[in-house]
């Protein structure tokens, strides 16, 4: 039976306690995602001051203390934050700002015009989940004060006067140590926060950010090519530099691209093709990767369309098809969208005064204004560009047609796949759970390994879809003969959502689709042919966390009554090694090899088994990687294999 429930169950969470009775409100969650938003609540007030025009360099600062725990120092040049007494408040602005939510210096637009921070919520959030937060400032070259906070509770009496050498006559330092009591892990990960940076300094052209790792334990560098621990961005060429980077295989040589404010609105936008069917679009507002994208993304979409369908009317020699030729002679837009998408490679950067998100999350932009600003500005720019390009715009221009020619070709693909859709379940064997969140859909290697698999598993949320062979590789094949793939049919199917453009994360079935193969070189090779499937054609899965590659055993060690199950030589060898003499190991050639309870214990039971979660962490690298291992291009390929082969552990002879 429930307590009484009377006035006195009133609660009223005072100062920043209510952060910490709900973290996950305000920084999405509490693992490492969560942990990660610490960082970035921080740098973002040091980026706010370098779009005011008032800083141009930022450090980042990993540390580790003493009983080794892990430490963040943001610092920047920018005017500090402000020390003196508020004139309503009995505490310094420093104070307000550090220990009270919603207050800052970003909701008129007197001090900062654009900012990535709009809540008022961002360096008092960080306090208030920080088991020790300390922070210094400098303005206009007078002294520096400093001020420390014990998980969000201020322990310096005022502001104290500390006798220190800065090179910058202005600026704030911060240092946090996250609170281990509410997250899950204070581990930070070197690469996701370099990656971050990187990315910041494409969007802030000439603004320097140093990245340093004074950690004692480095093991995130393993996976990572740079051994050092000093990173500096700096591009003054901007997101015109980040489409160099991320395309590496142009069909042509000029790279549109335009900066222009227009109502107040700044536009900036780089674009490039390559030799892809694939396209990529990175769209940002106020420095925010809006990853879901919003208004500012069907502006560009539309004012790109308008302005290639124009330029073709205008030159009407440069298309050769006769159906094209002959809807350019009725004034028709002769290219759809996804024919000028194709092959597409652009960065959206906007700066709005009063910009209107979407979820806390701020993962899609909703100004409703916006996209017809956008839509303008790039219809004019990338028009103006083909004309004074007329190389390129050449090179463009047949891209496009190629792509519009297969379209009309090929247009039964999309009626094959609804098709497939119509005809029921195929080879899949569903689960009885409704709720996507709560089922599971297996890709499984084989049929003999799928049978296993189906008796071994939880009926009630995991469904099983047996693969046949490979399938197909996306990177090389075009879109028409991934679809007559049966595989990918199958999958596209069961996922039930759509595909490339049409992908429709909320139409989702289920919430953790695992690649389930045998644990050798052929199976890697799957996984790899199934992760460049869902990379070029429905990365949503991946941004969403919904899919995960299983780790099914290698080995199965037994002494006496023990047993235990391994999924690598490293491992065997070391527990062979802990278990002595007289132990009897079986190797498994493959799934089909083990029984339903083996199967089910190891790889599909939630509390026993090891699911890797995929991501997409850095982009770029990403883009590389999948080029060069699953492209056309013998060459690069070769020459990475020759690089690396000798760092190769595990190979299957």
């Amino acid at each position: 039976m429930s307590g009484e429930y009377d006035a006195s169950s009133i609660q009223v969470l005072e100062g920043l306690e209510a952060v910490r009775r709900r973290p996950a409100m305000y920084i999405g969650s509490i693992d490492e995602n969560g942990l990660h938003h610490l960082v970035w609540e921080i740098v973002d007030n040091s980026i706010d001051e370098a779009m005011a025009g008032v800083c141009d360099k930022i450090n980042v600062i990993l540390g580790q203390t003493e009983h080794g725990f892990e430490s963040v120092t943001i610092q920047d040049n920018g005017r500090g934050i402000p020390t003196e007494p508020h004139p309503h408040y009995n505490m310094s602005s420093l104070e307000l700002v550090t220990t009270r939510l919603h207050s800052g210096g970003k909701f008129d637009h007197s001090s900062y015009k654009v900012s990535g921070g709009l809540h008022g919520v961002g360096i008092a959030v960080v306090n208030a989940i920080s088991s020790w937060m300390q922070v210094k400032v400098r303005r206009n070259g007078g002294p520096i004060l400093m001020q420390e906070y014990v998980r969000g509770e201020t322990i310096s009496h005022g502001l104290i006067e500390v006798e220190e050498v800065w090179e910058d006559k202005s600026g704030t330092h911060t240092t946090f140590i996250p609170d281990y009591e509410i997250f899950e892990t204070v581990h930070f990960n070197i690469i996701t926060i370099k990656n971050r940076l990187r990315e910041l300094a494409f969007l802030n052209k000439g603004l320097t950010i140093t990245l340093i790792d004074n950690r004692k334990q480095k093991e995130d560098l393993k996976l990572d090519e740079e051994k050092e621990n000093v990173w500096i961005f700096h591009y003054n060429g901007g997101i015109q530099a980040y489409i160099e980077q991320l395309a590496t295989n142009r069909t042509h040589d000029d790279i549109p691209y335009f900066d222009e404010t227009i109502e107040k609105t700044q536009v900036e936008v780089a674009l490039a093709y390559d030799k892809s069917e694939r396209d990529l679009i990175y769209t940002f507002t106020n420095n925010i990767n809006t990853r879901h994208g919003g208004t500012h993304l069907s502006g560009f979409k539309s004012g790109l369309t308008r302005a290639i369908n124009a330029y073709v009317q205008k030159n009407e020699h440069l298309v050769r098809n006769i159906h094209l030729k002959k809807g350019l002679k009725e004034k028709r837009s002769i290219f759809s969208g996804n024919d000028v998408r194709e092959g597409l490679i652009a960065v959206v950067s906007v700066k709005v005064m009063n910009p209107q998100f979407e979820g806390q999350t701020k993962s899609k932009l909703g100004n409703s204004e916006v996209k017809g600003i956008v839509e303008r500005c790039c219809y004019e720019n990338i028009l103006k560009f083909l004309e004074e390009h007329p190389e390129s715009a050449k090179e463009i221009i047949e891209k496009c047609e190629l792509a519009a020619t297969i379209r009309m070709k090929f247009r039964q693909i999309r009626e094959a796949v609804k098709k497939t859709q119509a005809k029921g379940t195929g080879k899949l064997i569903d689960c009885t759970e409704t709720d996507p969140s709560k089922r599971e859909l297996f890709l499984v290697e084989g049929n003999s390994a799928g049978g296993t698999a189906i008796e071994g598993r939880f009926s009630e949320f995991q469904a099983i879809l047996p693969l046949r062979g490979k399938v197909i590789n996306v990177e090389k094949a075009r879109l028409e003969k991934a679809m007559r793939n049966k595989e990918i049919l199958e999958i596209i199917r069961a996922i039930g959502a759509g595909y490339k453009e049409n992908f429709q994360i909320e139409k989702v079935r289920y919430h953790k689709v695992i690649l389930l193969m045998d644990a050798d070189i052929d199976g890697h090779h799957i996984v790899c042919l199934l992760l460049t499937f869902f990379f070029r054609y429905m990365p949503e899965l991946i941004d969403e966390g919904y899919l995960y590659i299983a780790q099914p055993p290698l080995y199965r060690i037994k002494k006496g009554n023990n047993e235990k199950y391994v999924i690598s030589d490293q491992e065997r060898d070391k527990l062979v090694e802990e278990w002595g003499k007289n132990v009897e190991i079986s190797r498994f050639k493959g799934l089909g090899e083990m029984n339903p309870i083996q199967l089910q214990d190891t790889v599909m039971d939630p509390s026993q088994r090891t699911l890797l979660q995929v991501t997409r962490i850095n982009i770029i690298e990403a883009e590389r990687i999948f080029n060069t291992l699953m492209g056309d291009e013998v060459g690069p390929r070769r020459e990475f294999i020759e690089t690396h082969a000798l760092e190769v552990e595990n190979l299957d002879i």
